[in-house]
């Protein structure tokens, strides 16, 4: 009996400890398999696409989440993350999608796959108001601020080096380093650039030249077709009806 007593007692150790390292799924489940909640990772320190007011997550991409959310009949939960662990927490499973304004590359959709364009952005230079800096080309030799993992900071490294990098996990630590006077520039979405210079203008300039012409989609695990495809059917539907517009017109004028 003894034996019989410490078997059974091994077994359930052992079931225990495989329920232990299970992961556990990010989307639950109706019982005709519908999900009733996604989890949605984001990067809140790009206005107007994700910021915190109050502690509550608004902006563009946060609207048009739950939006999308409601179409395919499930629940959008925001897990705020620094910019460069998006897709490594989509690639695990611990978020369904990532949405952030995410720039399509050939480097990303190597990890992940892509909905629809919902947006597109340009990706632009913005200088101290003083500054001798009037284009791309004066650049060359300057320290340049990015939020670390975004497009502006691998097309930056990429043009001028990575001597000339300093990046940050908020774009708003390098607009303040710039007008202490520790960076010379900053590239970053046009949007987000208006809407931190419109808070300072006499210490901020942007500059007429673009840096970088870009499109912004949603990233789903590699493989996840079911949940590609109804994104893509909401995004398709909110364009085609204006309400994409209608929250990209609250937010940008």
């Amino acid at each position: 009996m003894k034996k019989f007593l410490s078997l059974v007692l091994s077994i359930v150790m052992i079931l225990g400890l495989v329920a232990c390292g299970q992961k556990a799924t990010t989307t639950t489940a109706s019982a005709d398999g519908t999900a009733t909640k996604l989890v949605m990772c984001t990067n809140a320190e790009f206005p107007p696409y994700e910021f915190k007011d109050g502690g509550e997550f608004k902006g563009i991409d946060v609207e048009c989440a739950k939006l999308i959310g409601q179409k395919i009949g499930a629940e959008v939960e925001i897990l705020d993350i620094a910019f460069d662990s998006l897709i490594p927490t989509v690639m695990s499973g611990k978020a369904d999608f990532a949405m952030a304004g995410m720039t399509v590359t050939e480097d990303r959709k190597e990890n992940v796959d892509f909905s629809h364009t919902y947006q597109k952005a340009v990706q632009t230079i913005v200088v101290p108001s003083t500054s001798g800096i009037q284009s791309v080309d004066d650049m060359y030799g300057k320290k340049i601020g990015v939020q670390t993992g975004t497009t502006g900071d691998i097309y930056c490294s990429g043009d001028f080096g990575e001597e000339s990098m300093m990046r940050y996990s908020k774009i708003v630590d390098g607009f303040q380093a710039m007008k202490t006077g520790k960076i010379d520039a900053i590239v970053v979405d046009d949007q987000v650039a208006k809407a931190i210079v419109e808070q300072d203008s006499s210490s901020f300039k942007i500059l007429d030249t673009a840096y970088a012409e870009e499109e912004y989609a949603i990233a789903v695990k590699k493989g996840n077709s079911a949940l590609l495809n109804k994104i893509n059917a909401a995004i398709d539907e909110m364009k085609s009806n204006g309400e994409l517009k209608k929250i990209v017109d609250k937010y940008i004028q």
